[in-house]
């Protein structure tokens, strides 16, 4: 491997698209030369959730012209890269293929190496370069396409501890935005209405609470909400408030119960960890109020928590640009027949569930 490395990452599994360079030296050292996002929020705002084929066309319109911006922000050449990663899935298939076909196209002109990555191993690996994680450490994994607990223990290796049997909290934010009539995105109006809000105002369900695993279920708790709307519609300002904070303190003793019994059977899955460290990942980890209570978690059970910036918790290409170097660093490279995946988990032993996930093809 070259004494520095130059990674151009690409990502395109959903709603944004992404470019990033990352520049790793000999020595260990990783520098974020750029970071380019372009959201889709403004096309997919009027369907109150992301359109597929939008988002597909989108990328293919403006994935050249981030591609060049992320180079000129670098201050590159396409001559200077010395690897291409792009996220290979899980994700809406139309979105991945066009990030993919870009990176091969890359790849083949420059006769660079290609890395195809796992979108969900972006997530997991992101807090090795944030905060220089070691493994093995929990994951929470949580945006509008999964929710999910997972040992990450090295690379490549992940144990899943729970997933949901359903939705995804993030559809489960977006979805009481949508039915009380809150812009989209719904979750950061979900959480900006429940700050003034009553807790106890609605007796939601605790969903799989006290259970004897570590799996989610919110699509009861999504059901209740609707039916707790109707029954009071029309429904006023205040009444959206309560509605929220009662949604969120559901869904806090839910992740709060869940959470508890993962770090459990983490601590006895690697019972030589004294510092264990929880990594909380996903779109939905930009929650303050679920910040709050997860860092009031970790102080009683002695976990270390650990938050990416919230720019590096969405979709973005630095995880995907610093993933794929990991595997570099490895030996690993991919081909160009590397296929793009709709589903594509992270612990290929764990039993798939069916209809978990949101838009099918993210869970």
């Amino acid at each position: 491997m070259a004494q520095s490395l130059n990674v151009l990452g690409i990502e395109t599994s959903c709603d944004e698209t992404a470019a990033a360079v990352i520049c790793a030296s000999g020595l260990g050292d990783v520098e974020v030369l750029s970071d380019v996002v372009l959201s889709q929020l403004e096309e997919h705002a009027p369907f109150g959730g992301v359109v597929p084929e939008i988002a597909a066309r989108a990328h293919v319109a403006h994935l050249d012209g981030l591609v060049k911006r992320a180079l000129d922000e670098a201050n590159l050449k396409f001559s200077a890269i010395d690897a291409v990663a792009a996220t290979a899935g899980p994700g809406l298939i139309g979105g991945v293929l066009a990030g993919l076909t870009m990176a091969k196209s890359i790849a083949m002109s420059l006769d660079i190496p290609l890395l195809a990555i796992n979108h969900l191993e972006g997530h997991a690996l992101t807090p090795r370069l944030t905060d220089g994680a070691a493994f093995p450490y929990l994951l929470l994994l949580v945006s509008g396409g999964h929710t999910q607990l997972v040992s990450v223990e090295g690379l490549g290796k992940y144990r899943r501890l729970g997933t949901t049997i359903d939705d995804a909290l993030g559809e489960a934010f977006d979805k009481t935005a949508k039915l009380l009539g809150l812009d989209y995105p719904g979750g950061p109006q979900v959480e900006r209405a429940a700050a003034s809000g009553d807790p106890a105002k609605f007796a939601f369900p605790r969903p799989l609470k006290g259970k004897d695993n570590c799996d989610f279920s919110f699509s009861g708790l999504k059901t209740a909400v609707r039916r707790a709307a109707m029954e009071i519609a029309p429904v006023s300002k205040a009444d959206i408030a309560d509605i929220c904070a009662s949604f969120q303190a559901a869904v806090f003793d839910t992740l709060t119960d869940r959470l508890a019994r993962a770090m459990k059977l983490f601590s006895e899955l690697h019972p030589d960890i004294d510092a264990p460290v929880l990594v909380v990942s996903g779109g939905v980890a930009a929650n303050k109020a679920l910040s709050n209570n997860l860092a009031e978690l970790c102080g009683k059970t002695g976990f270390r928590l650990i938050t990416p910036p919230a720019r590096l918790c969405t979709d973005n290409a630095v995880m995907i640009a610093w993933a794929g170097y990991e595997h570099f660093s490895t030996g690993r490279t991919d081909g160009l027949d590397a296929p793009a995946r709709s589903r594509w988990p992270l612990d290929a032993t764990a039993e798939a569930m069916v209809g978990s996930g949101k838009r099918g093809a993210k869970a």
